[in-house]
């Protein structure tokens, strides 16, 4: 039991060791500059624009619910104006990068997986290497660099529309003054919250990138490794994004909240 555990524990610190030289390794390719503008640019289109309906629906029931969970305890006490408020900061520095990123990793980090993997089965990554053509540079580097491109987008855009669908919900079905409501979200609602959001979805969006390659490029022979690595990369990097979420709130929180 003690074995298997230790055992567990330092295959566990050995794969973060890979990901944090694969992570490295893609940094130091992209400072080059060398990646194709056509590989970015279908990468940023699949990760970015076809990712952009489940951001959407995502960001617009969130915000629905939070709006309604907080009016309901807002009114006990006659705050329904601040209810807006609410929702605008939550939404722009936890909700909106936070559930992007976990959409994402569900949609993309499986689907770079599943495609990295079938090529190493295929060994397809392999016919690169005697190519002279550096997996790294090829598969890594523009799904990386896409993925922090545009997640900030997806993020901006599931913060606005979460916002939106709450004050049309606020306003026209739980009956709350508009013109004065608008008013508290936007007096306190700061860049800060913003930014803090941002900064978040450029970090969750090389999470989802590097985690899923790694698990592609690492993947076991056969179908069922490409399963596996499909699951692996979803689950893995979904958990590294709430754990890291927690840490970049702490971090991020006392850099914007004493300038």
């Amino acid at each position: 039991m003690i074995s298997t555990l230790r055992d567990r524990v330092i295959n566990g610190v050995r794969g973060l060791g890979r990901i944090g030289v694969l992570a490295g390794e893609a940094m130091s390719s992209a400072a080059t500059l060398k990646v194709s503008g056509r590989d970015l640019l279908y990468q940023a289109y699949f990760i970015g624009v076809k990712s952009q309906s489940v951001v959407l629906i995502t960001g617009a029931f969130t915000g629905m619910v939070l709006a309604a969970q907080t009016y309901f305890q807002f009114h006990k006490v006659k705050l329904d104006s601040a209810t807006l408020a609410v929702v605008s900061i939550s939404m722009c520095s936890e909700l909106g990068p936070v559930l992007t990123g976990l959409m994402v990793a569900g949609r993309v980090g499986a689907a770079i997986a599943a495609e990295i993997g079938t090529m190493r089965v295929t060994e397809q990554i392999d016919a690169l290497r005697t190519l002279a053509t550096h997996p790294v540079d090829y598969l890594v580097v523009p799904r990386l660099l896409a993925a922090h491109i545009v997640m900030p987008v997806l993020a901006v855009e599931s913060i606005a529309v979460g916002i939106g669908a709450a004050y049309l919900l606020a306003v026209h079905l739980l009956g709350i003054e508009p013109a004065y409501s608008w008013d508290q979200m936007v007096k306190h609602t700061t860049v800060g919250d913003m930014g803090v959001g941002l900064i978040k979805s450029v970090i969750f969006g090389g999470i989802v990138a590097i985690v899923g390659c790694y698990k592609g490029i690492n993947c076991r022979e056969g179908a069922e490794g490409v399963g596996h690595a499909t699951t692996e990369a979803v689950v893995y990097s979904s958990i590294t994004i709430l754990i890291s979420n927690f840490f970049l709130t702490l971090l991020l929180g006392k850099i914007f909240h004493t300038i």
